[in-house]
C-alpha cells in the first residue's frame, strides 16, 4: 500500500470511520487503476471502498477535502528569481535556496517531507501543536537559515541587504505555512481524540451549567446512550430464549413423541419494562435537566413500556400528547419555550402540583407504575403537601425522586427534600449525564 493512502486511512480512522484491512486493500486496488491524476475520480474511488453509511460518507467528504489540500506561500511574498552576486551559497540551507528562487512547489514539498520526518500524523492533542511546529521548523534547518542571514548583516552591501530582507520575508511566510499545516493536520488526525476529551467532559458536567453550544453534542451523546441501553435490553431478552432448560415443560411437550425431546422449552427470564409517570418541575432552574431527562426517557422504547409526562410550576399539566404528536426534539423544545402550553409559570409550588395530580390524574398510577419526580423540592416556603405525596407513594410500585442539587443542599433554605425523601423508595442526585445513565439501570435493574 502506498504511503499517501496509508496516511489517509489513518486520518479516516482518527475521524471515526472504521476501515478494515480488506477495505484498505480494495482502496489500494482502486487507486492502482485510477491513479492520483484526476481528483474527482480519486475521491469517488476511495469513497466507494472506504465509506459505507451516510454518516461515514459525510465524514469521508470532509476528511478528503482537508487531507488532499495544501496552502502554499502567497505569491506576493515570493522573492525575485535572480539572487544577488557574491552570496555565500555554500552555507545556505536548501530551504533558503528555494526562497531565493521563488520555488513555491519545492517549499511545499519540503514542508511535507519535514512533517513526515517529524511524524506529524501521530498528533492527538491541541497542546502538541507547538511541539510539532518546532520539530518541522528544525527539520527545515531554519536555525541554519537564521545564522546565514546574521552573517549577511555585517556585510553592509546593497545586494547582501536585499538578499537578507528577501530571506527574512520568505522565512516568516514559511513559518506561517508550517503553523497552518500543523493546524490542518491536527484537524485531520486528532479529531477523534478531541471528541473523546469533549465527551468525557460532557458526561460529568452539571446539566444546569451546560453551555448552549454543547446542546447538539449532548443530544448526540444521549442518542448513543439510549441506543446502547436499548441494545443491551434486547440482548438480554434474546438470551432468555436460550437460558436454562425448562425440564418439566419440555417433558410435557414431548410426551406424544414417546419421550424423545424434539421440542425444547427454556426457562424464561422475566424482564422489567416499567410504566413510567414523570412529574417535572419546569421552572427556570430546572429547564435544562428536564430537557435531557425527557429526551432520554422517551428514547428508551425497548426499556420502558410507556411514559406519561406532566410538567408543573405553579400549576400542573399533562404533556404526553405533545410527545405523541411531535418529533422528540421538537416536543422537548416546546416544553422549554412553553409554546401552546396552558400552564402558569409563576413561583414553584409543589403542594399545588401534588394537589392537581392527585385530584385529576391519580388514575394514571397503578401498582405497576414507577413514578419519577424531577425537581429540586424548593417550594418557596409553601405547603409541601406531604400527605398528597404519600397518596402517590402508596398507590405506585416505586417512587423515585431525582434532584439536580447536591445532597448537602437538600433541606437547606426552602428545600423540602428531607421531608419528601422519607416517602420515596429511592432519592438520587440527577445533575449529569452519568446520573441519567444510573437512572436507566435503576429502572430496568441492570446489574
Amino acid at each position: 500500500m502506498d504511503r499517501v493512502l496509508n496516511r489517509f486511512i489513518v486520518a479516516l480512522r482518527g475521524a471515526g470511520v472504521p476501515v478494515s484491512v480488506s477495505e484498505s486493500i480494495d482502496a489500494a486496488q482502486a487507486l492502482a487503476i485510477s491513479g492520483y491524476g484526476d481528483r474527482p475520480v480519486v475521491k469517488s474511488s476511495l469513497g466507494a471502498t472506504l465509506a459505507k453509511s451516510v454518516a461515514e460518507k459525510e465524514i469521508f467528504d470532509d476528511c478528503f477535502e482537508r487531507f488532499f489540500s495544501f496552502h502554499p506561500l502567497p505569491s506576493e511574498l515570493a522573492p525575485a528569481a535572480e539572487p544577488a552576486a557574491g552570496e555565500p551559497s555554500a552555507v545556505l540551507p536548501p530551504i533558503g535556496g528555494m526562497i531565493l528562487e521563488g520555488d513555491l512547489g519545492g517549499i511545499a514539498l519540503a514542508v511535507r517531507d519535514a512533517a513526515r520526518s517529524a511524524d506529524l500524523q501521530s498528533i492527538r492533542f491541541f497542546t502538541q501543536r507547538g511541539m510539532f511546529t518546532a520539530r518541522i521548523l528544525q527539520a527545515l534547518n531554519l536555525d541554519q537559515l537564521d545564522r546565514f542571514v546574521a552573517d549577511l548583516s555585517p556585510d553592509g552591501s546593497a545586494g547582501a541587504g536585499g538578499t537578507a530582507r528577501r530571506i527574512e520575508q520568505g522565512r516568516d511566510a514559511v513559518v506561517d505555512m508550517v503553523r497552518r499545516y500543523v493546524e490542518e493536520q491536527y484537524e485531520i488526525y486528532a479529531r477523534e481524540s478531541t471528541e473523546r476529551v469533549i465527551e468525557r467532559y460532557l458526561w460529568d458536567v452539571r446539566l444546569t451549567e451546560l453551555e448552549e453550544r454543547h446542546y447538539e453534542r449532548m443530544h448526540f451523546l444521549i442518542r448513543k446512550l439510549v441506543k446502547r441501553m436499548n441494545d443491551r435490553y434486547s440482548r438480554r431478552r434474546r438470551r432468555s430464549k436460550r437460558g436454562a432448560l425448562d425440564f418439566k415443560r419440555t417433558l410435557r411437550a414431548n410426551m406424544h413423541h414417546g419421550g424423545l425431546l424434539f421440542d425444547i422449552s427454556w426457562k424464561q427470564k422475566k424482564v422489567n419494562r416499567p410504566d413510567v409517570v414523570i412529574l417535572c418541575d419546569v421552572s427556570r432552574s430546572m429547564s435544562t435537566v428536564v430537557r435531557f431527562c425527557l429526551l432520554m426517557l422517551y428514547g428508551l422504547n425497548e426499556v420502558v413500556a410507556r411514559v406519561r409526562s406532566f410538567v408543573f410550576c405553579s400549576s400542573l399539566l399533562e404533556v404526553s400528547d405533545i410527545f405523541e404528536r411531535c418529533p422528540l426534539a421538537e416536543a422537548v423544545e416546546r416544553l422549554r419555550t412553553g409554546e401552546g402550553l396552558d400552564i402558569h409559570m409563576g413561583r414553584t409550588d409543589y403542594g399545588s402540583a401534588f394537589w392537581d395530580f392527585t385530584n385529576r390524574h391519580l388514575d394514571a398510577v397503578t401498582g405497576k407504575t414507577t413514578v419519577i419526580i424531577l425537581g429540586d423540592a424548593r417550594s418557596n416556603y409553601g405547603d409541601p403537601a406531604e400527605g398528597l405525596l404519600k397518596q402517590i407513594a402508596d398507590r405506585c410500585r416505586r417512587l423515585i425522586w431525582l434532584n439536580p442539587e447536591t445532597p448537602p443542599m437538600w433541606g437547606t433554605g426552602d428545600s423540602e427534600m428531607r421531608r419528601y425523601a422519607r416517602l420515596c423508595d429511592l432519592v438520587m442526585e440527577c445533575s449529569t449525564l452519568r446520573h441519567l445513565e444510573q437512572l436507566v439501570r435503576v429502572l430496568v435493574r441492570i446489574p
